[in-house]
């Protein structure tokens, strides 16, 4: 049985605009699939070109957070948030950055107990506030997360990169977004065995 992707359109590529397409096309040469975001978003390409330059701008900055670090905020906060989507898309990329088959489902769960260390507890402690609590954040949340050597920049990052993706879960259960089957294996089997 098919799934559809999205409770809205999904337009085919050939109608998008050039520069939309061709972002779809690069994402598909590097990762060997469209992920359903790119082209649920499409639905308004305003939209998706605003998403996607915010996204870059945090994501591919360079910061005092590794990319797995950054990854761990998207699966806490997706978990946190109940988006299926974000939980299997951006675990799987969490998973091959971090060569760990088991974190993304220990983050995604409870980061307490998962496989971190205690400064990276104590960022998605920190995110998990911005996500759920943000009007409770005070100074000694910023102390507590400098004590582990996180600057300010690095404390906007990870507020940032949260309240994105508090955005981004939001609209994929809006529109019901179905993830790629493709995330679901990877970084859990070697590419050979898929």
């Amino acid at each position: 049985m098919t799934h559809p992707i999205s409770r809205y359109p999904v337009p085919e590529l050939k109608d998008l605009p050039e520069d939309v397409r061709e972002r779809m096309l690069q994402v598909q040469e590097k990762a060997g699939f469209i992920p359903n975001v790119f082209l649920t978003l499409a639905h308004r390409p305003d939209e998706f070109r605003a998403f996607v330059a915010y996204h870059d701008a945090l994501l591919l900055r360079e910061s005092g957070l590794s990319k797995g670090e950054k990854e761990m905020i998207i699966v806490a906060t997706s978990g946190a948030n109940r988006c299926l989507y974000c939980v299997v898309a951006h675990g799987a990329i969490l998973r091959v950055y971090e060569k760990s088959p088991l974190l993304a489902d220990q983050i995604a769960t409870n980061y307490l107990k998962a496989d971190i260390t205690p400064r990276q507890k104590a960022m998605l402690g920190f995110s998990l506030k911005v996500c759920n609590d943000s009007a409770n954040i005070v100074e000694a949340d910023f102390d507590a997360l400098k004590a582990y050597g996180f600057s300010e920049e690095d404390i906007w990052d990870i507020g940032a990169i949260t309240a994105l993706f508090g955005l981004s879960n939001r609209m994929a259960n809006l529109v019901s977004m179905r993830p790629n089957d493709e995330f679901y294996l990877l970084g859990r089997v070697p590419r050979d065995k898929r």
